[in-house]
C-alpha cells in the first residue's frame, strides 16, 4: 500500500494532476488531495485504485527495504535494452518497462 507522500511523488514524476488521476483511477479528487494532506485515509480499496492507476502511467513504488520508501520512474525500452546488455541479462529489468 502506498502513502499520500508516495502518491504526490509519483503524480509529479509521471505529470499527473490530481483531476487526471481522479479519472484515470475512478476515485474523487477531494478523496486524492485529502490523502496526499494525510488529511484523511481512503479505503484499501481506493489507495489500490490510486496505485494501479499510477503503476500503468509508468511510476515504480519501492517498499520500505531499510532505505525508505518512495517513487520512481519505469524504465524506457531503450534504457531497459541498454541495462539488460550492461547486465548481461534481462534480470528485473523486463517486467519494469513502460509500455
Amino acid at each position: 500500500m502506498i502513502t499520500g507522500s508516495q502518491c504526490r511523488a509519483a503524480r509529479a514524476l509521471i505529470d499527473f494532476s490530481r483531476d487526471r488521476l481522479a479519472i484515470s483511477s475512478g476515485i474523487k479528487v477531494e478523496t486524492i488531495m485529502n490523502f496526499e494532506r494525510k488529511l484523511d485515509e481512503p479505503t484499501h480499496d481506493e489507495v489500490f485504485a490510486l496505485q494501479s492507476a499510477l503503476e500503468n502511467a509508468g511510476a515504480v513504488f519501492i517498499s520500505d527495504n531499510g532505505g525508505g520508501i518512495g517513487v520512481r520512474l519505469k524504465f524506457t525500452k531503450s534504457e531497459a535494452k541498454r541495462i539488460a546488455i550492461l547486465e548481461n541479462e534481462g534480470g528485473i529489468v523486463a517486467p519494469d518497462r513502460v509500455p
